[in-house]
């Protein structure tokens, strides 16, 4: 009889791993910001030439993605203004993560190109993704597995009222 412990069951899993009809076939960067509903798109700040989203793959609870309105593959791709403002997306992004999350640390980071593990390498995005002490455990080094404590539509309610309170003040 099989051990019941030996396989994971995430069901949730199945609604973000399938293409939303809105993103088949297109680069979902240039598409996610036309959304209306943030909650579905999972957009947390609508800035001039960039934004702020959830990654829908996330390495760990949290993760956001800071990128341009605009596809553009490179840094020296970018305008003045984008450059400006993705720096401060970044910033940004940070300050809602430490409001809503209080992580001891961050891992920010750029995947430039396939070679370097872009998943879409025509469209710049930077990786801020919070880390508390001991969150890398057996899972994801010998189970190749992540384990995320929240559904997403749960943490983007976690992490919009963060951005909220952020614009208030």
């Amino acid at each position: 009889m099989p051990n019941p412990y030996e396989h994971l069951h995430a069901y949730w899993r199945m609604e973000y791993i399938e293409t939303p009809e809105a993103l088949k076939g297109k680069n979902p960067f240039t598409e996610l910001p036309k959304i209306e509903n943030e909650r579905e798109s999972l957009l947390l700040h609508r800035g001039h030439t960039g934004y702020l989203v959830m990654n829908r793959f996330p390495y760990n609870a949290g993760h956001i993605l800071a990128l341009p309105y605009r596809e553009v593959a490179e840094l020296e791709g970018l305008t003045p203004a984008e450059k400006v403002e993705f720096m401060d997306l970044i910033i940004l992004a940070k300050k809602i993560l430490s409001r809503a999350l209080d992580p001891d640390g961050f891992n920010v980071g750029m995947n430039l190109g396939s070679a370097a593990g872009a998943g879409i390498p025509t469209h710049l995005h930077a990786h801020i993704v919070p880390r508390w002490s001991g969150d890398t455990n057996f899972m994801p080094v010998i189970g190749h597995t992540r384990v995320l404590p929240t559904s997403l539509e749960g943490m983007w309610d976690r992490l919009k009222s963060a951005a909220k309170e952020l614009e208030t003040e």
